[in-house]
Parts: structure tokens; sequence; C-alpha cells
């Protein structure tokens, strides 16, 4: 847990030190964690589920398993992509180490409210992504 929080604690830093903009690479071990998050501005659930396992496993924090399997996946942001007209995801910062990707993102669900900060930790196996978990800041702590 204490490695989410200085991650979340760099990201958070960095974001606001810098304007520059990330690139997006589209081979090697980052490509499925951007064929994703293309797809997903794109809302085409057929490209975002390429970059994902057949068994990949999304935790919403450290520890705590949202839901697992493609199935559920496609089920859950088929309504997503349907359902938010304004849906769109700014990428902050990335980290890649060895088969890992962080990102930093800043996702518009509605434009008449503020954008959620997110992290996303991609665990990358055989170019897709096998484990995925997203950790929000805490609102009570500034």
């Amino acid at each position: 847990m204490k490695i989410y929080v200085l991650l979340l604690g760099l990201f958070m830093a960095s974001a606001y030190k810098t304007n520059a903009q990330v690139i997006l690479n589209t081979t090697g071990i980052e490509a499925p964690a951007t064929l994703q998050l293309q797809a997903y501005n794109n809302r085409d659930i057929d490209t975002f589920l390429k970059a994902y396992a057949p068994d990949v496993k999304v935790y919403r924090q450290p520890g705590v398993l949202s839901y697992q399997g493609l199935a559920e996946m496609r089920t859950r942001y088929s309504q997503k992509f349907a359902d938010t007209p304004d849906l769109h995801c700014a990428l902050v910062n990335r980290i890649v180490s060895g088969n890992v990707v962080i990102d930093h993102e800043r996702v518009q669900t509605d434009k008449t409210k503020p954008r959620i900060e997110a992290i996303a930790v991609y665990r990358i196996r055989e170019g897709k992504i096998y484990e995925v978990t997203f950790i929000y800041p805490d609102p009570d702590i500034k």
C-alpha cells in the first residue's frame, strides 16, 4: 500500500511541475496501454478489448478485485461508452518500468463536472494487459 501512496504522490507532484507532452509509444511493452487509451477515447469497444488478456483482473484500489475477464469488461465499458458522450481520458504522465506501465490520467465524464484524477497501473504480459489497478486520490487529503 505504501508504494501506491508514494506513486500517487510522485504523479501528482510531476503533473503540476511540467507541461511537457506525454509521448505515446505504440510499440514495446507499453503498446497495449496506448491501444486501450486510444480506443477508450474513440469509444471503440472491440479495439479496447484487444489490449487485454482474456482473464484480465481489474482492481479498484490495491488488493480489492472489482471484476475479472473480458466478458465482464465488455459489458461494463460498452455501457460506459454508450452512456457517457463526453467521455475522454487525457494522459498527464506515464512511467514504464519492466512490464509495468503507470499512467496518471484525467478523465472527463461530463463537461459540466470537473475531471477525475486517477492512476492506472497496468501489468503487461505477452503483449496484453493481464491486470490493472485504478487508484483515486483521497478527496479528504490535500
